[in-house]
């Protein structure tokens, strides 16, 4: 789209995401939660909604939405009911869903991301409530009918939804990014988009931008990744966009995501709340959340994504890039914590987890639970690093490979294989006099004006002392001589 019409408009943008708990059994019945299993096997007279079944309440998904409001800066409320949402579809089999409706668990709190341009900004949340899942439609595996598996059918969900504050489909995407990270930091949910752990419905308007009222709200549904709802959100902008600009009238419906076109469809007009039918649960008692109980539950947050980035940056030093890929999986932020506690070269540390550790990580297809280097070994390298003891490269090459198949400390492996770096000026000396000897063409070359060469000379002098000598002195030796 030209760029001159685009900057017409200002896009207004909320969302909502459906976080699937990770419960053993489902929200109010005792049927296993799982992924995987066979279709319609995990279901049960309770989950299915036969006459004469009652729903018992999952107390652990009260928990998690109560540390997920906690994280978020929400307002929890103590009394609580559930409603009842009257729709039909096919994979609905009770023909309602269990929801809350005019008492949701958590109210108000923002979740911080990035704009366009970096800086942080803000996103209100205006509620978060607890409900149940729908079955799955399969659409792809008979070309005549479609089938319906009702395993996902009252999985216990947490319904994350927006103030309209996002204002791009990278906003929407940065967004997501930090809901998927919090909720893996919380354990409640594994945030699997492609497996529809975590989903996220797009609620898109367009407005001009000196316009003080919004415009006609579009919702796309099934996106499966996050970088596909920055895709749909980017073509529904456009389409909206243009449609204005044409004199045509923008439809309130909701549309599909079509992936491999990049295009929205249309599904259905959109539905109001008076369609829905909303009315109190009549076989779920009321809910009521003690200030204690929050308290308590309170005290088992473990550190927070944001928390461990403000720590990072204000309190360590470090870069925010650094701080950004350190808390990017709570597991890799977890080790760095621990890492820390056993040495105060905190850039130095940083280094070794994002690089050489991750490496190691990627090609064995391991996470760091199983990384065979401990914090408290691992500490005992970087100190003999920053101590002078051993060259970073000797470190990498040589010591950090030996440290992955033998449990015992640094600095004893250092020793028994030789690798540590020698401070005694007569062998400084003896090397500086052999790597002369052996290249005096090219000396008489850097004494002709080629300075350019000391590169050469310190990657012989490295070859020839085996790397055990610190480059720093070293190199300022090798000038000493090479000028005399």
């Amino acid at each position: 789209m030209d760029e001159t019409i685009r900057s017409k408009y200002r896009a207004v943008i909320g969302l909502e995401v459906h976080a699937q708990m990770l419960t053993a059994s489902k929200a109010y019945s005792s049927d296993k939660n799982a992924y995987g299993e066979a279709p319609n096997s995990l279901v049960s007279p309770i989950s299915l909604g036969h006459p004469g079944t009652l729903p018992v309440m999952n107390g652990i998904t009260v928990d998690y939405a109560i540390r997920l409001g906690l994280a978020c800066g929400c307002t929890i409320r103590e009394h609580q009911y559930f409603a009842r949402k009257n729709y039909f579809y096919p994979d609905l089999p009770k023909g309602y869903q269990i929801t809350q409706d005019k008492t949701p668990i958590c109210t108000g709190g923002s979740i911080i991301i990035r704009d366009e341009s970096g800086k942080e900004k803000s996103i209100g949340l205006t509620r978060i409530h607890m409900e149940e899942d729908a079955g799955k439609s399969i659409h792809d595996m008979d070309v005549h009918d479609t089938l319906i598996d009702l395993n996902r059918a009252g999985v216990p969900l947490l319904e994350i939804v927006t103030e309209p504050d996002l204002t791009s489909s990278t906003e929407a995407y940065n967004y997501l990014t930090e809901v998927r990270k919090l909720v893996r930091y919380l354990e409640i949910c594994d945030g699997n988009m492609e497996e529809g752990s975590l989903r996220c419905d797009a609620n898109i308007s367009v407005m001009l931008k000196d316009a003080t009222v919004f415009g006609t709200k579009v919702e796309v549904k099934n996106m499966n990744s996050i970088r596909n709802v920055q895709r749909a959100i980017e073509f529904e902008i456009n389409r909206q966009i243009t449609l204005l600009e044409s004199n045509q009238t923008i439809v309130q419906e909701t549309r599909a995501f079509d992936a491999l076109k990049g295009t929205t469809i249309s599904l259905r007009a959109k539905e109001a709340a008076n369609d829905y039918r909303y009315f109190p649960e009549p076989d779920l008692p009321p809910l009521h959340i003690t200030q204690e109980k929050i308290a308590e539950i309170n005290q088992t947050l473990p550190p927070l994504p944001r928390n461990l980035f403000l720590k990072y940056t204000q309190e360590l030093q470090l870069s925010e890039y650094d701080a950004y890929h350190l808390t990017d999986q709570k597991s890799i932020a977890l080790f760095y914590e621990e890492l820390i506690g056993f040495t105060k070269h905190y850039k130095i540390a940083a280094n070794w987890i994002m690089g050489d550790v991750k490496s190691y990580l990627n090609e064995q297809g391991v996470e760091i639970e199983h990384f065979p280097i401990n914090p408290h070994r691992l500490a005992g390298l970087i100190e003999l690093i920053a101590e002078g003891k051993i060259s970073h490269s000797i470190a990498a090459q040589k010591l950090f490979p030996i440290m992955l198949s033998d449990s015992r400390e640094a600095l004893a492996l250092a020793i028994e294989h030789d690798l540590l770096q020698t401070s005694d000026d007569d062998a400084v000396k003896n090397f500086i006099q052999e790597v002369l000897s052996a290249n005096a063409k090219e000396v008489e070359r850097y004494r002709s004006g080629e300075k350019q060469l000391i590169g050469f000379f310190m990657g012989q002098f490295m070859k020839v002392s085996g790397g055990k000598v610190d480059p720093k002195s070293a190199n300022e030796l090798l000038r000493n001589a090479l000028d005399s």
